[in-house]
C-alpha cells in the first residue's frame, strides 16, 4: 500500500517538486501524507502481514510457504487528456498497469484485478473494455469492480479511475531489495512513453498555454500529441514474473510519480545507491519536448517523468546478457544503464 499523487508514488523531497507544485501538485505534502498513513496503519495490522505501507505493494502471508501482494493506483489526471480528446478506449489500460507493475516488484503474479469508476454512464463500457484489454496484458483476472455517479460533487463529463490488483508469490522467490549488493547491474526497460505520471505538468506546459492542441501533428513525435500523450502504460508483469520464476532479478523498481530519481532507491538496500549512465538508452522525443516547454532541468526531469525507462531491475552482473536477451525478445527494449554502488541515492554520469 502506498499514497499516490497524480497516478505515482511520491517519496521524499524531489529537485522538481517546485515546477510540479506549481502545476498543482505537491509532492513534498504528499511524502509527508505517506508518512502519517503509514504511522496510522501501523495500528491496524495482523500477524500474517509481511510488509505494509511503503513498498511497491503490501505482502500478507496465506500459509503454504505462500505471499499474497496488494497494490492499488490511479491514473491521476491522464484522466483528464482522455476526456478532453473524447478518447476513453486506452484509459483502462493505464489503470491495470498501474496496479500490476506496482504488484510484480514483489515477484507476484498478478491474480486479478478490482476496479473503481466515477464514470457518466456512456462512458462505463468503453472504459472497462480498456481495462479488460488490460487484465489479458496483465495475465490476471477482472473479478469485479463499482462504478458510480457524483452528481453535484464532479463536473459534468468528468471521471476518475481506481485499481486494485492481487497477485501471488513464493516465499523463497520474492524480490528482495536486502539481496542487492554493491555491484549489481541495473537493467532499464523501456517505457512507452510518458506511461500515467507527471500528467498536470504536461497538460499545463502543452495545452494550457495554447500552444499545442490534440490533434496536432508535433514535430518530432511523427504523430498527434493526443496519439503520443494518451499511448498506455507499458505492462511489464508477464516479462519480470517469468525472470523471476528463472532467478535472474533480485529487485525491481517500477518508475512511476517521483521519477527515476524516488522509485529506484526503494529497490535498493540501506547503504547502497545507484550509478545511472544517461547515454545508455533512448530517450523519447515527448520528453525533450516537455523539458523544453516546460523549462525543466535535467534533475527536475529524472525527478518527475521516466525519462525512458518504465522498470529497472537489479540483477547479479553474469546475468546481465540473458536478461537482456530474454527481455528483447518479447518486444521489449532493454539495456544495461547502471550499477549499485555504496552510498545513497541516484548519481547521474
Amino acid at each position: 500500500m502506498s499514497s499516490k499523487a497524480d497516478g505515482g508514488e511520491p517519496h521524499g523531497g524531489h529537485a522538481g517538486a517546485h515546477a510540479y507544485r506549481e502545476a498543482g501538485v505537491d509532492l513534498e505534502a504528499a511524502a509527508a501524507a505517506v508518512d502519517l498513513i503509514r504511522e496510522v496503519a501501523a495500528g491496524a495490522t495482523r500477524p500474517e502481514v509481511a510488509t505494509g505501507v511503503g513498498g511497491f505493494a503490501g505482502l500478507y502471508r496465506i500459509g503454504g510457504g505462500r505471499l499474497l501482494a496488494a497494490g492499488a493506483d490511479g491514473v491521476g489526471t491522464k484522466t483528464e487528456i482522455a476526456r478532453m480528446s473524447g478518447r476513453l478506449d486506452t484509459i483502462g489500460i493505464d489503470l491495470v498497469a498501474m496496479c500490476a507493475n506496482d504488484v510484480v516488484c514483489t515477484g507476484a503474479e498478478p491474480l486479478f484485478f478490482l476496479a473503481v469508476e466515477h464514470v457518466v454512464p456512456e462512458g462505463v463500457s468503453t472504459i472497462v473494455s480498456g481495462v479488460a484489454e488490460g487484465c489479458r496484458r496483465a495475465g490476471c483476472a477482472l473479478l469485479g469492480g463499482e462504478t458510480a455517479e457524483h452528481p453535484g460533487v464532479m463536473e459534468p463529463g468528468r471521471f476518475d479511475l481506481a485499481g486494485f490488483c492481487v497477485g501471488v508469490v513464493k516465499e523463497e522467490t520474492v524480490l528482495d531489495p536486502s539481496t542487492v549488493e554493491e555491484g549489481d547491474t541495473l537493467i532499464g526497460l523501456a517505457s512507452t512513453g510518458l506511461h500515467s505520471n507527471g500528467y498536470s505538468l504536461v497538460r499545463q506546459a502543452l495545452l494550457d498555454s495554447g500552444k499545442y492542441g490534440l490533434g496536432d501533428t508535433v514535430e518530432g513525435l511523427g504523430r498527434s500529441l493526443a496519439d503520443e500523450i494518451l499511448e498506455p502504460t507499458a505492462i511489464y508483469a508477464p516479462l519480470v514474473v517469468e525472470l523471476v520464476r528463472n532467478g535472474l532479478v533480485k529487485s525491481a523498481a517500477h518508475i512511476t510519480g517521483g521519477g527515476l530519481e524516488a522509485n529506484i532507491p526503494r529497490a535498493l538496500p540501506e547503504g547502497l545507491g545507484a550509478e545511472l549512465d544517461t547515454s545508455t538508452w533512448e530517450v523519447p522525443p515527448i520528453f525533450e519536448l516537455l523539458q523544453r516547454e516546460a523549462h525543466l532541468d535535467d534533475d527536475e526531469m529524472r525527478s518527475t517523468f521516466n525519462c525512458g525507462l518504465g522498470m529497472v531491475v537489479a540483477v547479479e552482473p553474469s546475468k546481465v546478457e540473458e536478461v537482456v536477451t530474454r527481455t528483447r525478445e518479447t518486444g521489449v527494449p532493454a539495456w544495461s544503464v547502471g550499477r549499485v554502488e555504496a552510498g545513497s541515492g541516484v548519481r547521474f554520469v
